[in-house]
């Protein structure tokens, strides 16, 4: 039988993944493990509803592996997918200290949106960072659907590249929001969440939520503060990115843990009951349990004490990438890190825009991607900056030694770009490019991505 030309491309993929780094900080690798459980059977099976609750969290893995209990589902033949989820949510619970865990959305995105569902009306205001300071697209961008249903109100950084949390509370006591959101996709500080809870606690009825989707592998490694410690109500993140899961979604809770059949009253305190009716049957239908199995997986990775040295190294080798790519002449907004994430202002810097850049690097097979930087003038496909980020490298083994070569590279590429002038005249720089791909391919070889 021919092999269909998808897979031919599943191993150009392989290959493009081995013989280059990726510095994109939303992305990461799996383990053999948890690429497994996403690939496997469990993707044949019908699930919509919930497994019974009754023991989680806390319970022994062994007795939730073992024990069947009456379900919430829809469909039958459901035993072994009940335990599998129970497990997922169990994990998850321990992982961030929270009351109940939905570990079904399928995307942060989905997540999102279902917290805003679980506690919103249409047309209620929700506070959340600006998209142009580091905000993400489903906190309030008017080409969301979630935008055309609630008001947002959008907060700031200031120039030290910080949340303005004078003009947050400003906004909060103007506005009276139904959510303040904490959530970013290019933020390099660490939050106050003790600040923010207590200026949500001048809000009646105001409900706290933080995106933590870059950051979740950083607070299971202990790397970084949890907002539910904090007196925060909900925590959203995607599953990949830090904490190197499948691509999808997880919702973390404080509060009441019940069967979702039952409408319960609107409260802060039954939040989770609220989430889980919200998710389904209210913005999904059926999970992908196959993926549900592999974050139980990545979950149970990710409770091991090796996961605190990976999260521990990933913040160590942000740093030095930093420190090197100031040294070079880059402008990093914040100036620098505290977490995983750099976002540099390359056209300040060198009078190179985003995307020009991030071609070059494609070049080399060093993948980030062009990102506005706050003020930003230069539009979503000419952006002034480029952000990147450790996780992915971190994760193939590489240390703070070759976190400084890579900066050497990335310095480089940019004085080729300078060279060059445009975008359009790159190619007239392809031998210097080749040769530095060579360069990156060599030590790439050297730290084989995982479960390839």
């Amino acid at each position: 039988m021919e092999k269909d030309l998808v897979f031919s491309l599943i191993e150009n993929e392989k290959k493009r993944e081995s013989e280059g780094f990726e510095l994109i900080p939303s992305e990461n690798y799996v383990s053999k493990e948890v690429l497994a459980a996403a690939g496997s059977i469990l993707t044949n099976k019908y699930s919509e509803g919930y497994p019974n609750f009754e023991g989680v969290p806390g319970n022994a893995e062994e007795k939730i592996a073992e024990e069947i209990l009456p379900n919430y589902r829809y469909y039958g033949g459901q035993e072994n997918i009940d335990r599998i989820e129970r497990l997922a949510i169990d994990r998850a619970c321990r992982l961030f200290n929270a009351d109940h865990a939905n570990v079904q959305p399928h995307s942060g995105a989905n997540a999102n949106e279902a917290v805003y569902w679980a506690w919103c009306e249409p047309g209620d205001k929700i506070l959340a960072m600006n998209l142009g300071h580091g905000g993400h697209l489903t906190h309030g961008s008017p080409v969301t659907r979630s935008a055309h249903i609630y008001d947002f109100i959008a907060y700031g950084t200031t120039p030290e590249g910080d949340i303005d949390y004078d003009e947050l509370e400003k906004l909060a006591i103007e506005h009276q929001p139904k959510i303040i959101l904490i959530g970013y996709s290019a933020f390099m500080k660490i939050p106050d969440f003790k600040r923010v809870a207590k200026i949500g606690k001048k809000i009646p009825g105001c409900l706290l939520m933080a995106d933590m989707a870059h950051v979740a592998g950083l607070i299971a490694g202990g790397e970084h503060p949890n907002p539910l410690d904090f007196g925060f109500n909900v925590m959203t993140t995607t599953t990949h990115k830090t904490l190197r899961g499948p691509r999808s979604g997880l919702i973390l809770s404080k509060g009441n843990v019940a069967s979702p059949l039952r409408k319960p009253e609107k409260t802060l305190e039954n939040i989770p009951i609220l989430i889980d009716r919200a998710v389904f049957p209210g913005t999904q239908g059926g999970p992908l349990e196959h993926i549900i199995a592999a974050k139980a997986v990545a979950f149970g990775e990710a409770l091991k004490p090796e996961f605190k040295t990976y999260a521990k190294n990933i913040k160590k080798n942000a740093k030095v990438l930093a420190e090197e790519l100031v040294k070079a002449g880059f402008k990093l907004c914040g100036g620098g890190t505290e977490n995983h994430l750099i976002l540099a202002n390359v056209e300040e810097s060198f009078g190179v825009n985003g995307k020009f850049y991030e071609k070059a690097l494609d070049m080399v097979g060093l993948t980030l991607n062009a990102n506005a930087v706050p003020g930003d003038k230069g539009g979503a496909f000419r952006p002034s900056g480029v952000r990147f980020g450790t996780p992915a490298m971190t994760t193939r083994g590489l240390g703070t030694k070759e976190m400084k070569q890579i900066a050497v590279w990335m310095k480089r590429v940019m004085d080729i770009c300078v060279g060059v002038g445009t975008e359009e005249n790159i190619l007239n720089a392809k031998e210097e490019l080749d040769a530095i791909r060579e360069e990156v391919k060599k030590l790439a070889l050297e730290y084989p991505v995982p479960a390839i």
